[in-house]
């Protein structure tokens, strides 16, 4: 409850401290006295009237202020309004936009046959007309009047009291607050003018949780298409690598050994002057120096270690094959990846350390780097440390129009397509580490057989 609430609370408890006497015998009964007593109460509730109704707004806008689940926010509602009328029979019902029909989402007090079978169409019934005219209803016998719809229903739960008000954002009725009594006359015009204001701040309320729901909903979308991409992206580079295996490094391996063999014909048999033997060297050189780079181009599309050794495994090689030729001293350990996780899995966190090694090889200027990896049956989790200059890992990542900072935004943004975190810690002169946080909720039956579908 916020510090207006308690204000109000000790407010009104200070003024009914005022109103009553500390003993009966210490007023003296007289028709003057009784007289004024009586004004004086007249004016001290009238007095108070207005503080009950502002406490009221302010504990249902402290209930439903923080919440952003729509269930929790309508039942925290309901109990509030239910406990500032005295009453046990109410419910909320929503407007399904798609069939434009109200039903209840919550209720109190009421058979589980009524809520489930209170199906109102728009203008329908009190609740109905309610939601198309957005304007509240008092009625002091709701079995009694024609207006009512599902007239048997209301009579099976003895409803007779009954207020009906619109829940808006804006211009807009979302839904309707019913209170009922199962006495006739037990509601007044106060009840509810204050049940009409407190529908207008369920009705944000329920906007907002809408809202959150939706924004929600959109952040799984777009993580799901997100982690298609992602291992749309990987399947065309391994499908890209293999094709550069089977065709273009086939072809060049053919071509290579033809030119050894030309070569050789021309130095056994004089064939050719010394510059046409130059030349053909030369090509023979060029061929070989392309197979090599085809070579680390399908290395770089397809890790083929990920593949047949394992994530621990591929992210030494890589590891090795990157920092010792800089003078970078590497330590490095993991347990627990016996078991292979899902193949699109193993290649974001690759993709990961290979982004951090790569920044430790091309800019940290370390001596030293240490990674650890440990995975259970709950997390995965992957240190990468170095002790070379650091940055201002405080100012946001941000990728300029050369690429730069586009390695640590996209190993951010792959932790979060797994679910998990990617935290940077670095400042200037005191090195950088990089902890990746996942959790191991895909399933081991899900990992596949990382040799069948990659040469």
């Amino acid at each position: 409850m916020t510090s207006a609430s308690f204000t109000l609370i000790a407010f009104t408890e200070i003024k009914m401290m005022r109103m009553e006497p500390e003993s009966d015998g210490d007023i003296e009964s007289t028709p003057e006295k009784d007289s004024l007593q009586l004004n004086e109460e007249a004016s001290e509730s009238s007095l108070q009237k207005p503080y009950g109704e502002l406490l009221a707004l302010s504990r249902v806008s402290a209930a439903v202020s923080g919440l952003w689940d729509l269930d929790a926010v309508l039942n925290v509602a309901l109990d509030t309004v239910l406990e500032i009328m005295n009453g046990a029979v109410g419910g909320i019902l929503l407007i399904d936009e798609q069939t434009q029909t109200l039903s209840y989402r919550v209720y109190r007090g009421l058979s589980d046959k009524y809520a489930e079978e209170m199906h109102l169409g728009i203008g329908e019934g009190i609740a109905g007309r309610v939601a198309q005219t957005g304007k509240s209803v008092l009625l002091e016998d709701i079995s009694a009047d024609p207006r009512a719809a599902w007239r048997d229903l209301i009579s099976t739960e003895g409803l007779k009291a009954f207020i009906s008000v619109p829940l808006r954002a804006k211009d807009t009725v979302l839904g309707v607050l019913n209170v009922a009594s199962h006495s006739p006359r037990h509601f007044t015009k106060d009840d509810m003018h204050l049940l009409h204001a407190i529908g207008d701040q369920v009705g944000v309320a329920i906007e907002q949780a809408e809202l959150y729901d939706q924004l929600r909903k959109e952040r799984e979308n777009y993580r799901f298409l997100a982690r298609y991409m992602l291992i749309a992206q990987e399947m065309e580079r391994g499908r890209v690598a293999r094709e550069l295996h089977d065709e273009t490094s086939q072809s060049l391996t053919g071509l290579s050994l033809t030119m050894q063999a030309l070569l050789n014909v021309a130095n056994a048999s004089n064939f050719g002057d010394a510059a046409f033997k130059e030349k053909l060297g030369k090509a023979h050189d060029i061929t070989l120096q392309l197979g090599s780079e085809i070579s680390k181009i399908m290395k770089s599309l397809r890790p083929t270690a990920l593949d047949s050794l394992g994530l621990g495994p591929a992210i030494r090689q890589y590891a090795e094959s990157r920092l010792q030729p800089a003078g970078i001293n590497l330590s490095l350990n993991y347990e627990g990846l016996e078991e292979r996780l899902p193949s699109e899995v193993e290649f974001a966190l690759y993709r990961i350390a290979q982004g951090s090694i790569a920044n430790i090889a091309w800019h940290s200027k370390a001596k030293n780097a240490t990674i650890n990896v440990k995975c259970d049956s709950d997390e995965f989790i992957m240190q990468i440390e170095d002790d070379g200059i650091g940055f201002d890992a405080s100012r946001p990542i941000e990728v300029d129009e050369s690429g730069r900072g586009r390695g640590l935004f996209s190993m951010k943004e792959r932790a979060n397509l797994l679910g998990g975190t990617c935290d940077i810690q670095s400042q200037p002169g005191k090195g950088t580490k990089i902890t990746v946080k996942v959790p191991v909720f895909w399933g081991k039956e899900r990992a596949e057989d990382k040799g069948t579908d990659s040469r």
